[in-house]
């Protein structure tokens, strides 16, 4: 696939100090809708409804956990302890607006962030209006920073399988590509948790309605994991998916079929799947001709944005200024964008790379 290869080039200390990748055009894929968060924020939500928070949650110190169930759990309480200062409308449209801003400094031109609308909809009348809040403050972002902001509406293995039918249904009826529409449907929270074809009837609803599907799999569970989703969900990308380098069968499979990962190392280090960033897999994933896009997952508990992922590529595994733009090049190729706004990304990326 010529979208999703990276050829190696030899890195040079020119190579690396000459070209700064804040502004390297690129795309930003997996980013969930309260862990993108800026540490600010949350302290002034939490004082605004007098919610006490966990010492863990405004340190300066990325969360670090074992990857096994009682780390899942550590990591989960952290997240609810922060979803829980998010109570009114303006809390929310809040984290859009700086989400995209905070995108917009790291020079992302497309940002596909995700929520659960579930959470937030006691507090502002009912899950349609959740997500309208979202929906119509994404547009006024990508208005705002000049950021596409896109909505992936996404499903929790923690709870019934009909509440995701529900939320298909609901995405459905907001289905689109551009800014400030829904763009595809998605599954997360701990692997472990339910049956992955539990979920099949959701992901039908979502392509029925023109939505592709954006699972999370292959993190916490090994390749096995993966082969379940790809046979179940039919996704178009998958959340993560970094444990296919245990499976160059399966990852040749995902290759060819054009199936995208979307890889978070920071993430991948702090739940305990890696031990350091050196262990992470990227460059066996890259070689292996897979479409990836990196993305940061949840930086108020990791501590890590976007632009991290790149500088872990560049000075963690080696990577010149030629395969970090192809990485950049990716992410956009798989993203819900247009074919003419991909284009003219693609050769801002070129330009990027051309200069002295």
């Amino acid at each position: 696939m010529e979208s999703a290869g990276v050829r190696a080039a030899p890195v040079t200390w020119h190579d690396v100090a000459m070209r700064d990748l804040r502004l390297l055009p690129k795309a930003h894929l997996h980013l969930h809708f309260t862990g993108s968060m800026r540490i600010r924020t949350l302290i002034e939500l939490a004082a605004e409804q007098g919610v006490r928070l966990p010492p863990g949650l405004t340190d300066d110190v990325a969360l670090r956990v074992p990857a096994d169930q009682r780390g899942w759990f550590r990591f989960q309480r952290a997240y609810d302890a922060a979803r829980a200062v998010v109570r009114t409308e303006a809390a929310m449209r809040r984290i859009i607006a700086e989400a995209a801003a905070d995108d917009a400094a790291e020079g992302s031109r497309r940002l596909e962030i995700q929520v659960d609308p579930t959470s937030y909809a006691p507090h502002v009348g009912g899950l349609t209006p959740a997500l309208e809040i979202v929906l119509d403050e994404a547009r006024t972002a990508s208005a705002a920073t000049g950021v596409q902001v896109g909505v992936i509406v996404a499903a929790s293995r923690t709870r019934h399988p009909l509440d995701a039918r529900t939320l298909a249904r609901l995405a459905a009826l907001h289905a689109g590509d551009g800014p400030g529409e829904v763009i595809g449907f998605g599954l997360s929270n701990d692997e472990r948790r339910g049956t992955t074809s539990d979920w099949a009837a959701a992901f039908r609803i979502a392509r029925r309605a023109g939505l592709v599907g954006m699972p999370h799999g292959g993190e916490l569970l090994g390749p096995d994991h993966v082969a379940d989703v790809l046979a179940h969900l039919k996704p178009a990308r998958i959340g993560h998916g970094v444990r296919l380098a245990e499976a160059p069968d399966l990852l040749r499979r995902v290759a060819d079929d054009g199936i995208a990962l979307e890889i978070c190392p920071s993430s991948n280090v702090s739940l305990g799947v890696y031990e350091t960033p050196e262990e992470v897999p990227l460059r066996a994933l890259v070689d292996s001709g897979v479409q990836i896009a990196l993305g940061a997952d949840d930086p108020l508990l990791f501590r890590s944005r976007l632009l991290d992922q790149y500088e872990q590529a560049r000075h963690v595994h080696g990577m010149s200024d030629t395969e970090i733009a192809a990485l950049a090049t990716s992410s956009m190729r798989a993203s819900r964008a247009s074919a003419g706004d991909v284009a003219r990304w693609t050769a801002e990326v070129d330009a990027w790379l051309a200069a002295a």
